[in-house]
């Protein structure tokens, strides 16, 4: 598998989508390879060990806002990714919540509203970017 792996990603520059999609694919293979009783105990270790660093990779993405809102937007998976792959629903509901906060404060098109203060400067209302920005 990581010399499939390694030709795929060797033809093309991916996407964070793509590699994190790899990652899952990776994990599944170690997964069935480690508990297949045809494979030497120390090769299922050698597997275990592999398992483990790819586990810790994931973590890392865990604590990346990044890596849920590239598959939460992604054109095919969405949401469902989440469900597909046995998340838990708390969980799908951050990776939601991430990407409409995300939204709203970074992409979100706010126009000042018709008033003006007294020093004629542009009042905006409470869910332009200038309030998303002090909040974070």
């Amino acid at each position: 598998i990581l010399k499939d792996i390694t030709l795929f990603f060797s033809y093309s520059t991916p996407n964070l989508a793509t590699v994190i999609l790899a990652m899952d694919l990776i994990n599944n293979k170690l997964t069935t390879y480690s508990l297949n009783q045809r494979f030497l105990p120390l090769i299922r270790a050698d597997i275990g060990l592999a398992k483990r660093t790819l586990n810790w990779y994931y973590q890392l993405m865990d604590t990346s806002e990044v890596y849920h809102i590239v598959i939460a937007l992604h054109l095919h998976h969405k949401l469902t990714y989440f469900r597909h792959t046995k998340w838990e629903d708390n969980w799908v509901e951050t990776a939601e919540a991430l990407v409409r906060e995300t939204y709203k404060c970074s992409y979100l098109v706010v126009s000042p509203v018709d008033l003006e203060n007294d020093d004629g400067i542009a009042i905006f209302s409470e869910s332009s970017l200038l309030f998303c920005a002090l909040a974070n």
